[in-house]
């Protein structure tokens, strides 16, 4: 297992991390992801590990705090430092007013408790898992700076901010001296690019590293959808898919065929190809995959250990590209000045 740096930090991280939104199993929205229990989750743990793949990322909403709690428990009796964990707050996680969001009360409240499901008394990495546009940055950091001087959290991260969100809220670290976040967990996919056009480039300029979540299209990309062929019934897009990114079939379906012959030439599955296209990525430090079962698991882990070659890259390129958005179109054209991070 290859390990990256996380951003510009000192800290290692593996290239393939394990998300354990199907843990737990509660609610319509994360049964349809999965219900792995504790018994499953020591397995998949094992196996994980035996890879080298020893980061494991949730969060307190996955399955309203019984993904943490199956997680912990599937960690328990392993040497803390041979594991890094990951977690995530800011959503809404309980009915009381102040449930929700960054503030203060609310992160000391979520990290107290995720410590506890976690059975652990720090998390390598916290993330915000959205941007609190009503909660002042400064009460932000300066609280997340007050976790890590106690210990309790050890490096910072985002998720799903936007460009200008991360970077006011670097701005304030650096004015104040508070720790700065170095993980983006963003959503980035073949089929899911805009990522490129604003958080990569700022990514590689602030130090950012990537932590890609959802690598394999909200679960278009597994090799089921084919083209003129009925979504599969065991497919978790009947209940999600109108959840998640949308997109035209014509689009999709463009890529997957340009996925299928690569994975032809390289005697890899669609997934695997998938997967080691983003690897190949600027700013990527990690890809956090999931897996219901060891089956899945395992063809995962086979996304690592090699490399498409650079003309498969590029047409995988070629088949996924859309037209920017502006100003990201227009900037484009002023590559002479403006490069492409790709």
């Amino acid at each position: 297992m290859e390990f990256r740096r996380l951003g510009a930090s000192g800290f290692t991280v593996p290239v393939l991390s394990f998300g354990t939104g199907t843990f737990g199993g509660k609610g319509e929205f994360f049964e349809a992801w999965g219900n792995t229990d504790v018994t499953e989750a020591r397995r998949l743990v094992d196996i994980c590990l035996d890879a080298g793949l020893n980061m494991f990322d949730s969060a307190d909403v996955y399955s309203a705090g019984a993904a943490e709690e199956v997680l912990g428990e599937a960690l328990k009796g392993r040497p803390r430092d041979s594991v890094i964990i990951s977690t995530k707050a800011t959503f809404r996680a309980g009915e009381a007013a102040n449930a929700v969001g960054s503030s203060r009360h609310h992160l000391v409240a979520t990290v107290e408790k995720a410590l506890k499901r976690l059975q652990t008394d720090y998390i390598d990495l916290f993330q915000l898992h959205g941007f609190d546009a009503l909660t002042p940055p400064e009460e932000v950091l300066s609280t997340l700076d007050q976790l890590v001087r106690e210990g309790k959290i050890r490096y910072i991260g985002v998720s799903n901010f936007s460009g200008w969100h991360l970077m006011k809220s670097l701005a304030v670290s650096d004015r104040y001296g508070y720790p700065r976040y170095v993980a983006n967990q963003t959503y980035y996919s073949l089929i899911g690019r805009d990522y490129e056009w604003e958080l990569m480039p700022l990514g590689l300029d602030q130090g950012v590293g990537a932590v890609v979540w959802s690598p394999l299209g909200w679960g278009r990309l597994t090799g089921k959808i084919r083209r003129g062929q009925p979504l599969p019934e065991t497919s978790r897009l009947h209940k999600t898919g109108d959840k998640g990114p949308q997109m035209d079939d014509e689009y999709l379906f463009k890529v997957v065929d340009a996925l299928d012959a690569v994975a032809g030439e390289t005697g890899k599955t669609i997934p695997q190809v998938a997967l080691n296209w983003l690897l190949q990525r600027p700013t990527v430090s990690t890809v956090v995959v999931g897996a219901r079962n060891e089956e899945q698991l395992r063809q995962n882990l086979g996304a690592v250990g090699w490399n498409l070659t650079t003309e498969q890259v590029a047409r995988l390129d070629a088949a996924s590209k859309i037209t920017a958005a502006y100003p990201y179109w227009h900037q484009d054209i002023f590559r002479e000045r403006n490069p492409s991070p790709v």
